[in-house]
Formats: structure tokens, C-alpha cells, sequence
């Protein structure tokens, strides 16, 4: 007889430039879209270049928790590692459009992710599963990047996101790194710096999501803000950044009883570095430490962030 894990089990998460998470909301308890990937300067786009910008960016989530929907601990044994590495490609023209920069990019994912689930009932374990997978995630094509720059101080982008269903995937596997539907994702962020070198930059994002094919299950519409607090400092920038997360709509699937949503937040520890007119590439670095989550996993967010434009 053939055994539908994810029916068994309360699911797992993966992300990262991908994309980073675990959970019992989402199918298979993984967020449509990476997590941590817009803190400082999250309202400026690359400059405009005779080749683009190449972007780098390795991520790692950790977790030994899994939350329930009231934000308690579910009892399971749940481990999940998941290292992304992500490679960009932005391409910022010297056309206009409503009065902003455009450009266009693509996103190229991996995952390397080791999750093991023991599921507990009447102190028994009911079900046990591993996984241990390295393989392409879904790839990400960005058809429109808008960048306006109203006043020196301040910056805003808007951009329009369609994630493909490319990844490595297998409907009985306890973990995977694609996803198996497409999703569509506008997204709004805004970078404001004081004449005093204090910086607040925010996004908004909402993921659209379209139906499994091979389970008929519909993650509901996602919500995030990520966000940080910093001053400058010479080239760095030091401060605070977090994200958070919340479904606004049910999932959608055969049995499904409720809506399965999903809630997490995260904060902790950000830092950048930009130097115009040095060799050194600018970079990002954060680690955050997730809180108040509900359906889903709750752990730690590390991300590193690079890039060169020529």
C-alpha cells in the first residue's frame, strides 16, 4: 500500500533566496518564499550597469520545535536543518516606467535539508519518518523591478514575483526542496535614512499560491513584513531586523477540517556593509531568533548576503 506522508504527518518546511522553516500549516509546512531576505536597504535596487548585478546569498534554518495552532509545543520530535544557496541575476535598465528605474532578474535556489518527525500520541510514537535532500528549489523570475527615488533620503521599490514549480520534488518524501505549484508574489518595500545616518527600511509582500496537482491541496495566501532598525557608521550599518509572518486566508485540501493558518515572528542581531568606490563587494549579515509561532516550526534564521554588479 502506498503511504501519503504528508497525510501522516503534521509537515515539515524548507526555504531560503531562497529561501528557510517547518510547520503544520502550509502544505508540507513549508512558506512559499524565503524568509530574512530584506533588511537594510530594502528599498534600493542595484545601479544601473552595461551587465547587471550578481547576487549570492546562503541561508541556514535550524529547528528542534513545532508549534500547534494555539502556540504550544506539539509533543512531536521534530529536528529540521535546511541550508539554501541562492544565486541572482538583476538586470537594471536605463528605461523609465511611471516615473521609476525598471529592471528584470531571476532567482536559482538550492537546498540542502535533513529533517527527521517522530509524531506522538498517548506518549507513543504513531509515525516516523527522515529525509536527507540536496537539489534544486523553485526557481523565481522577477518580470518587472521598480525603483523610485523620491528625495535623497528616501527609497522605493516595487517588483512582481512568479515562483516555478522546478524544484526537486516527491509527494512521499518527509521533506522537499520544490514546492510543486506555482505562486505569484507583488511585493512593496521602502528604505529611509535621516540626515543623521539612522536608517528604517520595511517589506510587505503577500504569496499567492495555486494548487498542488499531485495532492489537490491549496496553501492559503501568505502575508510578511520584514523589516530593520540601524545606524550608519562609516560603510556599516548596525542594528535590529525581524520579519513577520502570518496566512490570511485557509488552506485548502480534501479533509481539511480548519484553516491551518500559520504566524511566526522573528528579530535579532543585523549588520551591512557598503563602501562605494572600494574593491570589497557590499554584504549582509543576520541572525534571527523566531518567536509566537502557531502551525508551524519556530527556530533560528542565518543569512548572509552578497553581491557584484560590473
Amino acid at each position: 500500500m502506498k503511504i501519503n506522508k504528508k497525510a501522516l504527518a503534521p509537515a515539515l518546511l524548507a526555504t531560503t533566496l531562497a529561501y528557510s522553516t517547518a510547520s503544520i500549516a502550509t502544505e508540507n509546512g513549508a512558506p512559499t518564499t524565503a524568509f530574512g531576505l530584506f533588511d537594510f536597504g530594502s528599498g534600493y535596487l542595484p545601479p544601473t550597469t552595461d551587465h547587471g548585478t550578481v547576487g549570492f546569498r546562503t541561508a541556514y534554518y535550524t529547528t528542534d520545535q513545532q508549534k500547534d495552532g494555539n502556540g504550544d509545543d506539539t509533543g512531536n520530535d521534530v529536528s529540521l536543518d535546511v541550508l539554501s544557496l541562492s544565486l541572482a541575476y538583476l538586470y537594471m535598465t536605463d528605461k523609465t516606467i511611471l516615473g521609476a528605474r525598471y529592471g528584470v532578474g531571476a532567482v536559482v535556489p538550492f537546498f540542502n535539508m535533513d529533517a527527521q518527525l517522530k509524531v506522538k500520541a498517548g506518549g507513543m510514537t504513531v509515525f516516523e519518518d527522515d529525509a536527507d535532500v540536496f537539489a534544486l528549489a523553485d526557481v523565481q523570475v522577477l518580470p518587472a523591478l521598480l525603483q523610485w527615488t523620491p528625495n535623497p533620503n528616501l527609497s522605493i521599490v516595487a517588483l512582481f514575483q512568479v515562483q516555478a514549480p522546478t524544484g526537486d520534488y516527491d509527494e512521499n518524501r518527509l521533506v522537499s526542496p520544490g514546492l510543486n505549484h506555482w505562486a505569484f508574489t507583488p511585493q512593496a518595500a521602502f528604505t529611509y535614512v535621516s540626515d543623521g545616518g539612522y536608517e528604517i527600511s520595511s517589506s510587505f509582500q503577500l504569496d499567492i499560491n495555486t494548487r498542488n496537482k499531485d495532492t489537490d491541496y491549496r496553501n492559503g495566501t501568505e502575508y510578511r513584513q520584514e523589516f530593520a532598525l540601524g545606524k550608519h557608521v562609516g560603510p556599516w550599518t548596525i542594528g535590529i531586523g525581524g520579519y513577520h509572518y502570518r496566512q490570511i486566508t485557509d488552506d485548502d485540501a480534501p479533509g481539511l477540517v480548519d484553516g491551518n493558518r500559520a504566524a511566526v515572528a522573528a528579530v535579532g542581531p543585523a549588520i551591512g556593509f557598503f563602501a562605494p568606490g572600494s574593491s570589497l563587494p557590499p554584504f549582509r549579515f543576520h541572525v534571527y531568533k523566531e518567536f509566537g509561532a502557531k502551525n508551524r516550526t519556530e527556530g533560528y534564521n542565518m543569512a548572509l548576503t552578497t553581491s557584484y554588479s560590473f
